[in-house]
């Protein structure tokens, strides 16, 4: 199965998924000390679902041709629209904590938006291939993109999930770059995408916290700046060599979802200094040999989407490990291949077995 994929982005990926896995069992001992039938849920759910199906469907997505995803782009793009609005069906919807962002079907629950993320980028991919060099034409570069964002957002908005319009649009935006379109309407997208963020925070009460909580993290230690306080003390409690594997304090009584979006303050505390730059270092090169495919993919189509697979997730894992550090307002977002979150994990492995699968023809240019 991987006689002809890239090799060396072969290893990146089983390395961040044998860490990831580790990683996220010790961070999962937090809940086990509180409950164990969440921890056994938890574990079950990344382990068997993230793990178990995600390995399956990289197994199915080498197997394909990747122009299938071509072919088949506006049918996966209109179907995960329309699975994500599905939240909002009364009894198949699922609400935690003001949010609705998961379908429960009773013996599994799952967040759509990681397939909508999947489905936009093999669409846009697709779009751009298509109108190749007319791309710098307004209506068929950046109106496509700004048509595609509207919807995404009325959907995302609603939920609230204002992370994946986030993730989304820095994706569409960098796809719009690797097709050529120019400097001056990359930065009017920008522009505009920044504003509408920023009216969005404005009108927002929850979003507006975060932001406060940003600029001054000791504003509330108790409330809203809980968070990131705990994940600073767990981070700088692991000083250079860290306290040793499974050896965190913080994830036992103080750090919020230590198996979720806080998953880095972990790693900084077990792992410590050098540990934390080794994984950061391990994205890198997954970015860096991630783009290299891209480059010496076999077509536009192959390029944009290989592009636009490897940016979603740097973004995502910038997003986690900024906003956990304080250098950038908390998100809530999982850290790829490690964080807890079943669908996620499901998805990113199909994506990674979709870059693999062109890998093999990137010395056929």
């Amino acid at each position: 199965m991987f006689k002809k994929v890239d090799k060396f982005f072969l290893i990146i990926i089983f390395l961040l998924i044998f860490l990831g896995a580790a990683i996220f069992v010790s961070a999962s001992l937090g809940i086990l000390a509180k409950n164990q039938g969440t921890f056994y849920s938890v574990l079950f759910s990344q382990l068997v679902l993230g793990f178990g199906f995600g390995f399956l469907g990289m197994y199915f997505a080498l197997k394909v041709d990747y122009k299938f995803w071509r072919k088949y782009s506006f049918y996966i793009l209109l179907g995960s629209v329309l699975l994500t609005t599905a939240v909002f069906i009364p009894n198949l919807g699922w609400t935690h904590l003001g949010a609705k962002r998961w379908i429960d079907f009773g013996f599994v629950r799952f967040q759509p938006v990681e397939i909508l993320k999947f489905g936009f980028i093999i669409y846009f991919a697709a779009w751009l291939s298509w109108v190749k060099n007319k791309v710098q034409d307004f209506k068929f570069g950046i109106l496509p993109l700004g048509i595609l964002l509207g919807i995404i957002a009325i959907i995302l908005f609603n939920q609230p999930d204002t992370k994946s319009f986030i993730l989304i649009t820095i994706t569409g935006i960098s796809m719009l770059f690797v097709s050529g379109v120019s400097m001056r309407y990359i930065s009017l997208i920008g522009i505009s995408s920044v504003l509408v963020l920023g009216t969005l925070v404005f009108f927002t009460p929850y979003l507006q916290e975060r932001v406060k909580t940003f600029i001054d993290p000791s504003q509330d230690p108790q409330g809203s700046s809980y968070q990131i306080q705990q994940s600073l003390i767990a981070i700088g409690s692991g000083g250079i060599f860290g306290r040793g594997y499974g050896q965190s304090i913080q994830k036992f009584s103080y750090l919020p979802e230590p198996q979720g979006d806080s998953i880095f303050a972990v790693i900084g505390e077990e792992l410590g200094f050098i540990g934390s730059v080794g994984i950061i270092f391990l994205y890198l090169l997954f970015v860096l040999r991630g783009l290299r495919i891209a480059n010496n993919s076999p077509d536009l189509f192959s390029r944009l989407l290989v592009s636009g697979i490897v940016i979603l997730i740097a973004a995502q894992s910038f997003m986690n490990i900024a906003s956990i550090t304080g250098v950038f307002p908390l998100t809530g977002v999982p850290l790829p291949f490690m964080s807890h979150g079943g669908t996620s994990l499901m998805i990113d492995l199909i994506a990674i077995g979709i870059v693999l699968q062109i890998s093999k023809f990137q010395n056929k240019k």
